[in-house]
């Protein structure tokens, strides 16, 4: 054999030998710092991947604030996972959107019990007509309302106020009940808002709270606790199919067991982090969440002609 021939088959070598080690990377995207929440799904599911594949996939995180965008992306495949809150996602599941009505789960374990279970299920199924893949439910908590120099003591001193929500018609509906100004703004830009003085308030969970440190950016806290928000991790289906069966079922394992992570890291926070709001000096204050239900019950018939109010009825027996 020559020499030329014995160096082919050399490099042939060594590139099979490359090829056979090479790592595939793929990418899933969460909002708020890597030390959130979020960012504890996506390290959960980093390394279920990555030790049950034996290396084979290298998973880089990436933080996504702009939730409407980090759905698109893994609808277009740009990126294979996808964690988000369900507030962009109705824009493309309206399904989804049952979840976001206002004091609809009596506390975390009847939300639970409601998205594990078959009605929970079934809304999943619906995001294939959307072109993603539903793998998951996680939570982002409940939802609590901070203000800066206004006060509230009641409803009533919601009137006028321009409060920052979501891009979800649901608690858009809730907030302009009570005469709230609801001011959608994408995530991504609320901190800058909330300097500029464009909205007054803002409503979030408390492990969103602390981990962007909304507390030195607005003064008050009420523990008003007006929608439970959960999370789901979506998957892009042309790479999941693309799999083996073997691997399809790591990776839907690895959706599970990040929600779990993501469930845990939300109750920690929450049981912590109101003494630590209080710490770094906010003013937090308990509300009599009842005031607030009946003061938003004026969009509970527009809400139950949207989803049936056989299908809320299923939820409350839960």
């Amino acid at each position: 054999m020559g020499g030329n021939t014995m160096f082919r088959f050399a490099i042939l070598a060594l590139f099979l030998a490359s090829s056979a080690n090479a790592q595939e990377r793929i990418t899933i995207t969460h909002p708020s710092p890597e030390s959130s929440h979020f960012g504890a799904a996506a390290k959960a599911f980093e390394a279920f991947v990555e030790a049950e594949t034996g290396g084979r996939y290298d998973v880089v995180l990436q933080r996504l604030d702009n939730e409407r965008e980090a759905l698109e992306t893994v609808q277009l495949g740009a990126q294979e996972f996808g964690i988000t809150t369900t507030g962009p996602a109705g824009n493309f599941v309206p399904e989804v959107r049952v979840f976001d009505i206002p004091f609809l789960f009596r506390d975390r374990a009847h939300a639970h019990a409601v998205l594990d279970g078959q009605v929970g299920q079934d809304v999943l199924a619906h995001f294939s007509k959307a072109g993603l893949i539903g793998l998951a439910w996680g939570e982002n908590g409940f939802r609590h309302l901070t203000t800066g120099a206004a006060a509230v003591s009641s409803p009533a001193d919601l009137e006028g106020l321009k409060i920052r929500t979501m891009e979800n018609p649901l608690h858009i509906a809730a907030w302009r009940s009570v005469g709230v100004l609801p001011t959608p703004i994408s995530f991504s830009e609320l901190p800058t808002a909330l300097q500029q003085g464009t909205v007054d308030g803002q409503e979030n969970p408390i492990p969103v709270i602390l981990s962007n440190n909304f507390d030195q950016l607005q003064g008050n806290l009420y523990l008003t606790g007006h929608v439970y928000s959960p999370a789901i991790v979506t998957g892009f289906p042309g790479f999941l199919e693309g799999l083996s069966d073997e691997d399809r079922a790591i990776f839907e394992e690895a959706a599970r067991v990040a929600a779990a992570a993501n469930r845990e890291r939300v109750t920690a926070d929450e049981a912590a982090g109101i003494d630590e709001l209080v710490g770094r000096g906010m003013n937090v204050v308990q509300v009599n969440s009842a005031d607030y239900q009946a003061a938003m019950a004026s969009a509970m018939a527009e809400f139950e002609t949207q989803f049936g109010a056989e299908t809320l009825a299923t939820i409350a027996a839960q």
